[in-house]
C-alpha cells in the first residue's frame, strides 16, 4: 500500500508531527533537529530502508515545526497581508453579486439556497433548511467542495479551445478557478479542491496520472505547511476523507461489471458511476459525521441521484441569471423543486439515525476496519481471479 502511495507515508508523518506538537508543549526549537535529520538523509543515500526512515522522521519533525512557528504566530498580531487584503476586495465583490440576486427576484429560502451553492454564502439559511438538507443527505451541496468546483473547471474546459492552446487554456482555467476560491471567502473545502485541480491541469499538460491518491496526499503535505491548523477542521477532515474514499474504492466499484458491457450500456455505467462516487464518499465520511454531528443519512443514495444533477444546473443557471435576470425565475422554479424533493426524503421513516456518537478511539477504530477491507479485497482479488459479475451481453 504504502510502497503503491509514497507521498501517503509522508503525509501521515506530517499529520502525526502536527498532532504531537498541538497537544504536547515543545519548549525546545524543532528547527535545528530537524536540519540536522535532513543532512544526515542526505548521507544515507547509500541505504534506501535506512534513508526512508530518516525522511519518515524529517516529516514528523517538518510537522512538529511548522505547528510551532504556526503558534507562535497566531500568539503575535499579525499585520494585513496581500492575501487578506485580496480576499477583502473578493468578498465585496461577492456581496455586488450577491444584491443582483436579490434585485432579479431571487428571495427567502431560494435565494438562501443560491447564495449558499454558488458564491459560499450561508448567512441566510435558515435552521429548517439546514435540518432538511441534513437529514436528507445533502449538505454537502450547500457547502462549496470539490463539486462546484469541478463542474465550474467542467465547464471551462468545454468552451476553451484546450487542443490548440492546451497551456494557455489550463492556465486561464486555473486563474479563473483560484479568482473563484478567493471570491468565496477561501473556505478549506474549496481551496483543497482548488489545489487539486492546480496539479490536475498542471499533469494534464505532461500527460501523466492525474488524479491519484499520491495527487491528494501531495495537496495535504502543502496545504498543512500552509497552514497546519487547517487539519483540526472539520470541513479539511471530510474533505479529504471523501476524496480518499472515492480514489481509493470507486476502482473497486467499476470492476464489478465488465468495462465492455459498462460500454454498451451507457445509461447504467451513468448511474453505476452516481452509485459508486456516492457510496465511496459516504464511507470515508460516514464516521466523521457520526463523531461530529451524531447522525447518519440513510436515503443519501437517493438525495445524491436528486441533487448532484440539480446542482449542475443551478450552478450553471446562477450564473446565467447574472447576464440575463429573466431566467431568475427558471433558477427559482429549480431550487424549490429540490427543496420539495429533499423535504420529501427528509420525511420519509428512517430517514436519519440520531444519537450516533463514538468515541475517538472508536472512530479511529472504524477507518482501521475500512482501511484493511480495502486492503484484504486487494489481496483476494487475484485470488479469486475477479471477474465481472454480469455477464457480457448483446
Amino acid at each position: 500500500m504504502f510502497d503503491k502511495f509514497p507521498l501517503v507515508r509522508l503525509a501521515v508523518s506530517l499529520i502525526v508531527g502536527i498532532v504531537i506538537a498541538a497537544s504536547v508543549p515543545i519548549p525546545v526549537p524543532v528547527l535545528p533537529v530537524l536540519a540536522g535529520l535532513v543532512v544526515i538523509a542526505c548521507l544515507l543515500y547509500r541505504f534506501s530502508n535506512a534513508q526512508s526512515v530518516a525522511v519518515i522522521v524529517c516529516f514528523l519533525l517538518l510537522g512538529m515545526f511548522v505547528m510551532q512557528h504556526h503558534q507562535q504566530l497566531s500568539a503575535e498580531s499579525s499585520a494585513t497581508t496581500m492575501i487578506t487584503s485580496s480576499k477583502s476586495f473578493f468578498l465585496d465583490q461577492r456581496e455586488k453579486l450577491l444584491s443582483r440576486f436579490t434585485s432579479h427576484g431571487l428571495d427567502g429560502d431560494a435565494y438562501a439556497v443560491v447564495a449558499a451553492m454558488a458564491l459560499g454564502d450561508k448567512s441566510a439559511l435558515s435552521q429548517t433548511v439546514k435540518d432538511t438538507y441534513s437529514v436528507s443527505g445533502a449538505s454537502h451541496v450547500l457547502a462549496l467542495s470539490g463539486l462546484h468546483l469541478g463542474i465550474i473547471y467542467m465547464l471551462l474546459s468545454l468552451f476553451l479551445p484546450r487542443r490548440r492552446w492546451p497551456a494557455l487554456s489550463q492556465l486561464f482555467t486555473i486563474l479563473v478557478v483560484w479568482a473563484f476560491v478567493f471570491l468565496v471567502g477561501m473556505p478549506v473545502s474549496v481551496v483543497r479542491s482548488a489545489v487539486m485541480l492546480t496539479v490536475y491541469g498542471l499533469l494534464s499538460l505532461g500527460h501523466r496520472q492525474k488524479m491519484s491518491v499520491n495527487v491528494l496526499a501531495f495537496t495535504l503535505i502543502l496545504m498543512l505547511l500552509w497552514n497546519p491548523s487547517w487539519l483540526f477542521d472539520v470541513g479539511f477532515q471530510m474533505s479529504f476523507m471523501a476524496v480518499g474514499a472515492i480514489l481509493l474504492f470507486v476502482p473497486l466499484f467499476e470492476q464489478v461489471f465488465s468495462a465492455q458491457y459498462l460500454m454498451t450500456h451507457r445509461w447504467f455505467k451513468w448511474v453505476w458511476g452516481m452509485v459508486a462516487v456516492s457510496c465511496a464518499a459516504q464511507l470515508g465520511v460516514a464516521p466523521l459525521i457520526a463523531y461530529y454531528f451524531g447522525r447518519f443519512s440513510t436515503y443519501f443514495l437517493l438525495t445524491n441521484f436528486v441533487v448532484v444533477p440539480v446542482t449542475f444546473v443551478i450552478l450553471w443557471l446562477s450564473m446565467l441569471v447574472l447576464v440575463f435576470p429573466s431566467l431568475a425565475y427558471l433558477l427559482l422554479y429549480i431550487v424549490q423543486m429540490q427543496y420539495a424533493v429533499l423535504h420529501c426524503i427528509a420525511t420519509l421513516p428512517g430517514a436519519s439515525i440520531e444519537g450516533l456518537h463514538p468515541s475517538l478511539i472508536q472512530l479511529m477504530m472504524t477507518y482501521v476496519i475500512i482501511f484493511c477491507t480495502y486492503l484484504l479485497i486487494g489481496r483476494i482479488k487475484p485470488l479469486l481471479e475477479w471477474r465481472a459479475s454480469i455477464p457480457e451481453s448483446s
